[in-house]
């Protein structure tokens, strides 16, 4: 089998020369371990041919390899793939829309916990699980908690990575004003982002419905406090002593934030950083990477810095990552083709290339892919490399369900939040709406 990819296949793909070095390096200086270990028996349907749909790549390399890398699969087995990429805000909507009408994408490689909303329309995917689970060291707690249903080994979901959203920073300008880096504690965090305003460089966190930055936002203004959606039994708790004082801080801090962030989306923030409108926010790499990539920007990334998202009063850093999860439909006449797809792209000589090339946006799954080159290309992606070991999620204390990722596609926590740092409700009374809200999903869940 054929399982490099030439120059000449490179360019007739639009590969850029970045990218190409990514892979080439990639398979020179490999040390990923894997296991040697039976693959699954299946197979693939005559005259397969499949169609994906995935969120669009942040970092351009993400697309090229991922489709350098389905073109290889073509050309292996004889399985057309056509794989299209649409904006995060349109992949919940389009998966739904796949799901109800049972018609569409065999693939999709939906956010988080998309495979639990949609579980009924699934088939499973245990066999490809448990195969490269084996593989590669194992499956890695975050994945765990959103490829397999609630209390089962039975996979539902195949996660192809996370992307974190920690602090990134202006070092020049925190030392400025006092800081060497972001504190820890709350009032901390305040006293910091009050000097950032008064300095005319203040700090800027999404408080509009931005799939990643707004749910990223909200989650770790809640968890930091302790608080949370449900409790272990399911039990919805978001109406809280612990949300009301997050809720309360953030009415505190918004404040200091640059004007227009109750309407920001996935990218406002990095727009915002980039030219040098504030000083402070949370993203994942694509934003460092795309100013150290561009000489008019380059000496922003050399004074920028990446730090874990404080934790508050909670224990760890309170942040979960934003999980990449392909799942197969069963309206798929091709099912045992999209399986050994899945199963292929999560390959060493397919996977790595592509979570190198990534430049740490995505972090791995599967342990193996922990020892990939590009955790020590760089040290300000390093703290990139654990994101899948959290053991915060949507949804969390509680079981993830279709309720859970209700809350999480109609931006209920951020919504919450963004009505109390405006003024158009007082922490109690949005609490209170929040609380309503999330029961009408899980009274909804348990009429069906």
């Amino acid at each position: 089998m054929r399982n490099d990819i030439t120059r000449r296949d490179a360019l007739a793909l639009g590969l850029s020369a970045a990218t190409l070095a990514a892979t080439g390096a990639a398979a020179q200086t490999s040390n990923i371990k894997a296991a040697d270990v039976a693959a699954p028996k299946r197979e693939i349907e005559k005259g397969a041919s499949l169609r994906m749909l995935r969120p669009v790549r942040f970092v351009q390399a993400d697309e090229d390899v991922f489709r350098a890398n389905a073109a290889k699969f073509t050309k292996e087995t004889g399985v057309e793939v056509k794989v299209d990429f649409v904006g995060w805000e349109d992949i919940n909507q389009q998966t739904a829309v796949t799901a109800n009408s049972g018609a569409g994408p065999d693939i999709i490689i939906g956010f988080s916990d998309a495979p639990h909303i949609y579980i009924d329309k699934l088939i499973e995917l245990t066999d490809v699980a448990d195969y490269v689970g084996k593989r590669y060291g194992g499956w890695l707690p975050l994945a765990q908690r959103y490829g397999k249903k609630n209390k089962s080994d039975a996979w539902i979901g195949l996660p192809f990575g996370a992307t974190a959203g920690p602090l990134i920073y202006r070092k020049s300008i925190l030392q400025s004003v006092g800081f060497d880096k972001v504190p820890e504690d709350h009032a901390g965090i305040i006293d910091l982002c009050q000097k950032l305003h008064k300095a005319g460089k203040p700090a800027g966190f999404a408080l509009g419905n931005a799939k990643g930055d707004g749910n990223g936002f909200a989650n770790w203004a809640l968890w930091s406090h302790n608080g949370s959606l449900l409790d272990e039994e399911g039990n919805v708790v978001i109406n809280s002593k612990e949300t009301i004082a997050a809720l309360n801080w953030v009415k505190q801090l918004y404040p200091t934030f640059i004007a227009g962030t109750p309407s920001w989306n996935d990218v406002s923030n990095n727009r915002a950083y980039s030219s040098q409108e504030i000083s402070l926010t949370a993203n994942g790499v694509s934003l460092y990477f795309s100013l150290k990539n561009d000489p008019a920007t380059k000496a922003i990334a050399e004074d920028s810095e990446h730090q874990l998202l404080p934790k508050g009063v909670a224990k760890i850093s309170p942040m979960a990552g934003l999980t990449l999860n392909a799942m197969v439909f069963k309206h798929s006449q091709y099912p045992n083709a999209a399986k050994a797809f899945l199963q292929y792209m999560l390959e060493k000589d397919q996977y790595e290339p592509w979570l190198n090339a990534n430049s740490g946006y995505w972090s791995q799954p599967l342990a193996a892919y922990a020892e990939a080159a590009v955790w020590s290309q760089d040290p300000k992606v390093k703290l990139f490399k654990d994101t899948m070991n959290s053991t915060y999620y949507d949804g969390y204390k509680g079981p993830i369900s279709t309720a859970t990722g209700a809350v999480s596609a109609d931006y209920v926590l951020i919504q919450m939040f963004a009505s109390v740092a405006t003024g158009a409700a007082t922490p109690e009374a949005a609490a209170a709406e929040a609380e309503q809200r999330c029961k009408r999903y899980f009274r909804r869940q348990a009429a069906k």
